[in-house]
């Protein structure tokens, strides 16, 4: 009977051979090793070389994603100025280059964020992988901004996420515009009119919260002054939140098929004019998620430092804290967005392009913004939705201009451009500009 099972374990550890050697999870030294009489006859040894193998198996995994994940993309270079930010914090505590190390070090986070998000994306779905990339991409953004509020600098939290929302508008959207483009310069690129029209419907509401508390404070017609100003960004805030919520439905049980993209419509009716089938993820779904988390957890980790650092990199280089808010700390944010828009656009796949910038200032200025005022009430930090009469200008402008280019559902690298150098404007604007409630607001 011992003999019998001996026999029946030599077939079996021969089949598993075979079947695993593709995959090379033995070597040759070890496949001649277990098929010896004298190692079938030990209990134990074949599963010990399976555990062998499984454990050679699983390091090999870890080995391919990292890979794949950390040393696959040249920005990634930029990784260790992170830890050299924390190390220069604690021996010299030089807040200009902390500050400057610290942003470098979370580009290629947020770059990679965005890139784990997209692969997670996959397994979702096209709907719930645009929720996700504009939701995953916005989260350095929201990790900067709460520990601002933990920090009491309630200024920061304010102008980088209009920061934010004017670089994902007029940057990311002008740059995917003007790469798509110049790639397709022979016609223009075409995407869904319908679901443009609703971002800009949303984007709009924004400015209208916005811009109440604003008009409220310069007019000087509060009602309990210093106190009605904070209760109505507070209530516009929880309305704002109830309508994202809202648009979640919308967007992902009520109306579908206002979301289903030009092309996919087209390659439904048989009209498709390229094949976007070759497209694979490159790791597994519970990879990416791993992944999420640890990209989450240092973005977190290189946030509290900057943050710290704001204010003495404003001093060491004569800089405003404005346009450090407004334009430096969203190009960083944005990262993924941007690297993310230009790729589908010069795919022609505009319609994810469009969801990640449009998409993504939709969700800053309906959830972000919203969320951070709940935040703050929730901390006693008096965060308001009045972001000052040039800031809330600035807003107001830049969603006009876009909702303009967006109403034909067409684009071409002119009016890339044409946003690009609006961005530029802006950004020269809050380099002069002047914030009235820096010394008020920025700690109070």
């Amino acid at each position: 009977m011992d003999c019998k099972l001996q026999v029946m374990g030599s077939v079996a550890v021969n089949r598993s051979v075979h079947e695993f050697q593709d995959e090379s999870l033995f070597s040759p030294e070890l496949v001649t090793q277990k098929i010896q009489p004298s190692h079938i006859a030990e209990c134990g040894s074949v599963s010990g070389g399976f555990q062998a193998g499984g454990s050679e198996r699983w390091r090999r995994d870890v080995y391919r994603s990292i890979k794949t994940v950390v040393f696959s993309n040249k920005l990634n270079l930029l990784m260790p100025f992170g830890p050299l930010a924390i190390l220069l914090h604690q021996l010299h505590g030089h807040n200009g280059w902390v500050f400057f190390l610290s942003l470098l070090g979370i580009t290629p986070l947020a770059e990679r964020l965005g890139y784990a998000t997209e692969q997670l994306a996959f397994y979702t779905g096209p709907t719930v992988g645009g929720l996700l990339n504009a939701t995953f991409g916005n989260a350095t953004e929201l990790i900067i901004a709460i520990y601002a509020l933990k920090s009491r600098m309630i200024r920061v939290v304010q102008l980088s996420l209009l920061g934010s929302i004017l670089s994902n508008m007029l940057l990311v959207l002008g740059c995917a515009f003007f790469c798509g483009g110049l790639v397709f310069y022979q016609k223009e690129q075409v995407f869904n009119k319908a679901t443009a029209i609703v971002n800009s419907g949303l984007l709009l509401m924004a400015v209208m919260g916005l811009l109440f508390p604003a008009v409220l404070h310069y007019t000087h017609t509060e009602v309990h002054y210093g106190k009605s100003e904070l209760a109505l960004s507070r209530f516009s805030s929880c309305v704002m939140l109830v309508v994202y919520a809202a648009y979640l439905f919308f967007q992902l049980r009520s109306q579908k098929d206002l979301y289903i993209p030009i092309e996919e419509e087209g390659s439904q009716n048989g009209e498709s004019t390229y094949d976007n089938d070759d497209e694979t993820p490159e790791i597994s779904k519970w990879e990416s998620v791993i992944w999420l988390g640890i990209m989450t957890a240092w973005i977190s980790i290189l946030s509290e430092y900057l943050v710290d650092a704001i204010e003495g990199a404003s001093h060491a280089w004569n800089i405003p804290i404005a346009f450090i808010g407004v334009i430096l700390l969203p190009i960083v944010g944005n990262a993924a967005e941007h690297a993310s828009a230009i790729m589908f656009a010069m795919k022609d796949k505009l319609d994810i392009s469009l969801g990640v910038a449009i998409g993504s200032s939709t969700q800053i200025s309906m959830f972000a913004i919203p969320f951070c005022v709940v935040v703050g009430w929730m901390m006693g930090q008096p965060m308001d939705l009045n972001f000052q009469l040039f800031e809330t200008a600035a807003l107001f402008i830049t969603v006009i201009v876009v909702a303009f280019f967006l109403q034909e559902g067409t684009s071409n690298y002119f009016k890339g451009l044409m946003l690009i150098l609006c961005y530029v404007i802006v950004a020269a604007s809050f380099f002069v500009h002047e914030d009235p409630m820096e010394d008020k607001q920025l700690k109070p």
